[in-house]
């Protein structure tokens, strides 16, 4: 059997103005949740901070065993507000580095660590939103059980919708990577110039193969 292996970040070195798209970007063998930076790397002191490099079935079998389940993209929307309409954040409509853990600077070359964090955060850093949620914006982006496909497709106007099926997914942007799966909220890798989907209308797609250093999820409780 091969040995696992998993996406980590590596901004460029200081000093340097130009590189290549997404090349920041390293697979590495050995990294995994227990070892976020490879194999000589650990998660002592860290038991306050979010889980990553936990690919979609790790999630689902984890929310299962926990007798519970992913958010829907619309579920996960719907908290992530925390109460607010049309907003475009969920504090309010203008942009701040004290309520979440995004990257202020010039992505990838200068991070300023104006909200004081580089990488992840502990969790409760910064203010819950309206629901008293904490980190719905920024930190690590969040897994969702909807499959992506490119808008809603007439979803904002039906009643706890749900996205299309496996076979209906596909992100134009990522043609070889066949059907992937919603994710929200953003991560500390999100700036202005790039990214900047902080936002809890925002989305982006990941393959349901893949773990890395700014994706991890959060539970729904199912009734009854």
């Amino acid at each position: 059997m091969g040995k696992a292996f998993s996406e980590i970040t590596q901004p460029p070195s200081e000093g340097i103005e130009q590189v290549a798209y997404l090349s920041w970007w390293h697979w590495t063998v050995g990294a995994n949740w227990q070892h976020p930076y490879g194999p000589d790397s650990n998660i002592k002191g860290k038991d306050n901070y979010p889980v990553i490099h936990i690919a979609y079935d790790d999630a689902v079998a984890y929310a299962n065993w926990k007798g519970k389940t992913l958010p829907t993209e619309a579920q996960w929307e719907y908290a992530g507000r925390g109460g607010l309409k049309d907003q475009d954040f969920s504090w309010g409509n203008r942009y701040s580095a004290k309520k979440a853990n995004t990257w202020q600077g010039i992505f990838p070359f200068l991070n300023t660590k104006q909200d004081g964090h580089l990488g992840t955060a502990p969790v409760e850093s910064f203010p819950p939103n309206g629901y008293g949620l904490y980190d719905m914006t920024g930190n690590v982006w969040e897994l969702t059980s909807d499959w992506y496909s490119v808008g809603h497709g007439g979803k904002e106007h039906s009643l706890n919708p749900t996205g299309p099926t496996k076979n209906a997914s596909f992100d134009p942007t990522k043609p070889s990577e066949g059907s992937l799966h919603v994710i929200k909220g953003g991560s500390y890798l999100c700036a202005k110039n790039y990214c900047s989907r902080y936002r809890p209308a925002a989305r982006e797609s990941q393959a349901p193969d893949t773990g890395t250093t700014h994706v991890g999820f959060r539970l729904v409780s199912v009734d009854g």
